[in-house]
């Protein structure tokens, strides 16, 4: 089906659905990722009525929106998603959404206007030279984004956009200390050593911020799958550099990873696969640690440093959630 049909589609299908009732007059918002349903959480609390589209461990790439999620959309006075092509099978719906009343705010739109996006990369015949979409993994990107979308809240519920305010200065506070913390945590990793080994390439923002350098063996999307020569490049580097470890992520399988495991080890070098999963495209599950922006960023540094032999550095007073102690017992993950 052609994009224009498919829009029309979707006009059709919007002004179709019955607005549901309120009990209030909250703000509806609807979030795509679990990162921009926690930044509203932080930010407006019970001040808006939140639904969140994807849950922990849902590949965005490849999340293809139910009829509830676009009633949802429909019925929403604002719509936050990360964009970037993060959310690919979104795009129709997006430009439907631009016809209706619905507000739509990119997270990833302020980041990209001030240049601090990393470029260049392909995704398909349609999109090249497009930029990554894994912004958020720099917490001084997520910084803009939270002003930004602090700022939209507060255009759209103006009688809480002072509580609004405050709430983002008191995070971007927050976000100060994981990025000092983050960066102390790891510099105790050699430069020579820093090199992460992932499924798809979600890090390469993440690297920037604290100095290592990515190989992945799938591209930016996880809709590319990885062939035997994607696999066998990444084997000749982890071989010829001897790299220590390799990371497999929550939202992908791991299968390409154990590949490239089995076939290191028929060249005669055993690396090993990480201590834990790294969170990447989809923070934790309710009730992990790694459920917020703060907590599944400090584990992934935690699991680095841990999945490389080095200790974790006393989290900094006043950072929350603080590490629970069974994230920094090595005991369980032996």
């Amino acid at each position: 089906m052609k994009k224009v049909s498919i829009i029309l589609l979707l006009l059709t299908l919007f002004s179709g659905l019955t607005v549901q009732a309120q009990d209030d007059d909250l703000l509806r918002v609807v979030a795509t990722t679990t990162q921009a349903g926690d930044a509203i959480r932080i930010l407006a609390g019970d001040t808006v009525e939140l639904t969140q589209l994807m849950g922990a461990g849902v590949d965005p790439h490849l999340y293809q929106p139910t009829e509830a999620d676009i009633s949802a959309m429909n019925d929403a006075d604002l719509v936050v998603f990360s964009g970037l092509n993060l959310e690919g099978q979104f795009e129709s719906v997006f430009e439907a959404l631009g016809e209706t009343d619905t507000r739509i705010f990119s997270l990833g739109k302020p980041v990209q206007d001030l240049g601090f996006t990393i470029g260049g990369f392909t995704l398909s015949e349609e999109f090249t030279d497009v930029d990554d979409p894994h912004f958020w993994f720099d917490p001084r990107n997520w910084q803009i984004s939270i002003e930004e979308l602090t700022d939209v809240l507060g255009e759209m519920n103006p009688e809480y956009a002072d509580l609004y305010n405050e709430n983002a200065e008191a995070y971007i506070e927050q976000l100060d200390l994981l990025f000092a913390w983050g960066e102390e945590a790891l510099a105790q990793i050699p430069e020579d050593q820093r090199v992460l080994v992932t499924s798809h390439d979600a890090f390469q923002y993440f690297a920037d911020a604290f100095g290592f350098e990515v190989i992945a063996i799938q591209g930016l999307s996880t809709e590319d799958e990885a062939g035997v020569g994607d696999i066998q490049g990444v084997v000749n580097e982890v071989v010829e550099r001897e790299i220590p470890v390799m990371f497999v992520e929550s939202s992908v399988p791991p299968n390409t990873i154990e590949a490239v495991q089995e076939a290191a080890a028929a060249q005669d070098w055993d690396v090993e696969i990480g201590v834990r999963v790294l969170y990447s495209d989809a923070m934790g599950s309710e009730g992990d640690y790694g459920e917020t922006y703060i907590g599944m960023l400090a584990t992934n540094v935690i699991t680095i440093l841990q999945s490389f032999g080095y200790d974790v550095p006393e989290f900094p007073e006043g950072l929350e959630p603080v590490p629970p102690a069974e994230l920094l017992d090595m005991s369980d993950t032996e």
